[in-house]
């Protein structure tokens, strides 16, 4: 990575924790062109892309970085819940549940008892 394309990725991972994802994802086209296989630029890229409601993208990226390390809780807990924003409830509970597996932390658990409330309910 250039000392350009890793400002742009700090640039990028600021603009997110400032809840712009949209300009998160501006900056981040010059580091998808020079770092994409990267999985923090996807994962970075994904959170951006579900931030901006961009889900089909998001799986996407997320998916990249599980095919890199499937061992990703994060990755795992941020596909679970786009699959979740898709109405793609069985898909997400697979995923939810490899990520409390894996990091069983109160934001796993919490999104994973969402999606079985939802499919106990019949959606």
């Amino acid at each position: 990575m250039t000392d350009g394309t890793f400002e742009a990725f700090r640039k990028a991972e600021a603009l997110m924790a400032q809840r712009r994802p949209l300009d998160a994802l501006r900056e981040l086209k010059q580091v998808l062109a020079e770092a994409g296989e990267a999985p923090s630029v996807q994962l970075l890229a994904g959170r951006a892309y579900l931030g901006s409601a961009q889900l089909n993208r998001a799986e996407e990226a997320f998916r990249k970085v599980l095919d890199l390390d499937p061992s990703d809780h994060y990755a795992r807990f941020a596909l679970g819940k786009t699959l979740q924003r898709q109405g793609r409830l069985t898909e997400a509970l697979a995923q939810l549940r490899m990520a409390v597996a894996m990091h069983p932390s109160p934001e796993y658990q919490e999104a994973l008892g969402e999606v079985k409330a939802r499919l106990a309910l019949g959606n």
